[in-house]
């Protein structure tokens, strides 16, 4: 899997990469990440690769040219996808990440500055892809969060490969709570369903938990169907191990009534 990261500045880039378990991945060639600077690609004194905007407005707009050809150079090595982060782009998501894992392109992110790119550079990109609906001041955040985000599901990056199986997002589901020692804190405990040793029986709590806090917490990524079984196993619970999942019984009342 390898990335080339075209940005104005590739320092952002070059620490991120030595970093944590993207750094592992890196070193263990699991995932290769490169700079590109459009920089490269001009021909006056000053490097230029902004202007003014056409028709008025502040601040200045990242040119098509330098952008372009840095994605032809790319292409003629091989790159096979190339995406711009922009905020008009597909929300980004776990599903899309597995994707781009399993495919395993090399794929070239385009980060944007000033107030943005000269928008007839979409003709000659695959993808637009956002992080959500607020605004950076560059592409290179967004960048980071993506191959992040792919990275630790290739092969050999976690420590456990079934720890990103189990994190939240991967079954449409927010992750159940996790906790550790020691049991009480200040009033809460740790459910005694955990502690039972029983796989077959924590397996079913925390997946309940997760379909719950889901429908809950996020109400558009749960699918509309009931919950009656789930919601009977969690009333079981003393208060103090219902507030340690960050839940009360008004919110499981009011479940149990939206979903019969």
């Amino acid at each position: 899997m390898k990335f080339s990261v075209v940005t104005l500045f590739p320092e952002l880039i070059e620490s991120f990469k030595t970093a944590g378990l993207v750094g592992q991945a890196v070193q263990g060639a699991s995932v290769t990440i490169e700079t590109l600077n459009p920089r490269k690609f001009t021909s006056n004194a000053h490097h230029t690769v902004d202007d003014k905007v056409f028709g008025g407005g502040d601040g200045m707009v990242m040119m098509v040219e330098p952008l372009k050809a840095a994605i032809d150079e790319l292409r003629a090595q091989g790159a096979t996808r190339v995406v711009v982060l922009t905020p008009q782009g597909r929300r980004w998501n776990q599903a899309m990440a597995e994707e781009m894992a399993r495919k395993n392109e090399h794929v070239v992110l385009i980060c944007g500055r000033y107030a943005g790119i000269d928008q007839r550079l979409i003709q000659f990109v695959d993808d637009e892809i956002s992080l959500g609906d607020f605004i950076l001041n560059g592409g290179e955040v967004a960048a980071c969060a993506v191959m992040e985000s792919v990275a630790r599901l290739k092969p050999g990056v976690l420590g456990n490969e079934a720890s990103a199986h189990n994190d939240s997002f991967q079954d449409g589901l927010l992750e159940c709570p996790q906790f550790t020692r020691p049991r009480e804190i200040e009033g809460m405990k740790v459910p005694l369903p955990l502690l039972s040793g029983n796989h077959k029986k924590i397996q079913e709590f925390t997946k309940a938990v997760a379909q719950i806090r889901t429908q809950i917490l996020r109400p558009d990524l749960a699918q509309s169907r009931g919950l009656s079984r789930e919601i009977s196993l969690l009333e079981e619970l003393p208060d103090d191990e219902l507030k340690s999942l960050s839940l009360t019984r008004q919110q499981l009342q009011d479940l149990k009534r939206q979903c019969p």
